[in-house]
């Protein structure tokens, strides 16, 4: 069985999605800027540099979820998608997705970007597997908090062996493996992949990636 994986914000978007609906609802004066923009300056920051306690941006980023309804957060999403994210994305990027999807058995999007926000990406890319941290949910509205074990650094190997138990699958039944990502924060799950490969890569990521022989490509 073969199975490619693809993260998501810098990689297949050329751009950060999580970043970007922050700015969007900054943008529309759902959110304070003041208070909120420099804040979501900082939790970019220092997921780019390694630092992030994803706890403590998740709080951040899913607490205005709680604070409208469903309809409305569906509708502001929809706008988001059309003004922010498709801009995003790059026509290697998909046509990269499209070879996969054509010759893999499983592809997937494993990210650390909660679904509310990239259901409708992987949906765009028409990739139907999504790995992601996933907001909770009581009566179809959302809480503010988020379910289970957020996807992220070493965390994305747990909830990607959890998503394959739920398919009656082991990591041993993988005989091959690809993991496509920009990111530091992905070196386990590169690291346990057959195939990685460095995209478009942030600094740390690139000296890796050289060092290890990995390849590096560009698609923007």
């Amino acid at each position: 069985m073969k199975l490619v994986l693809f993260d998501l914000d810098n990689t297949l978007l050329a751009g950060d999605s999580d970043f970007e609906w922050a700015q969007y609802l900054i943008a529309k004066n759902v959110l304070d800027r003041e208070v909120y923009e420099a804040q979501n300056q900082v939790f970019y920051d220092q997921y780019k540099d390694g630092t992030l306690d994803i706890h403590a941006f998740l709080d951040f980023q899913l607490r205005p979820l709680a604070r409208h309804d469903r309809a409305q957060l569906d509708a502001w999403n929809r706008d988001y998608m059309e003004t922010r994210v498709k801009p995003m994305i790059a026509a290697k990027a998909q046509a990269l997705v499209n070879q996969h999807l054509e010759d893999a058995d499983l592809v997937a999007i494993i990210t650390a970007t909660n679904s509310f926000v990239t259901r409708p990406i992987a949906d765009l890319f028409g990739v139907e597997h999504l790995i992601a941290t996933e907001p909770e949910q009581m009566d179809g509205q959302y809480t503010g908090k988020v379910s289970g074990i957020p996807s992220f650094r070493e965390h994305k190997i747990t909830r990607l062996e959890l998503w394959l138990s739920e398919r009656g699958l082991l990591w041993e039944d993988i005989q091959s493996s690809w993991f496509y990502s920009d990111s530091l924060n992905d070196l386990p799950l590169l690291q346990k992949v057959d195939f990685p490969v460095a995209v478009d890569p942030d600094s740390t990521l690139r000296a890796h990636a050289q060092n290890a022989g990995w390849p590096i490509i560009s698609l923007r």
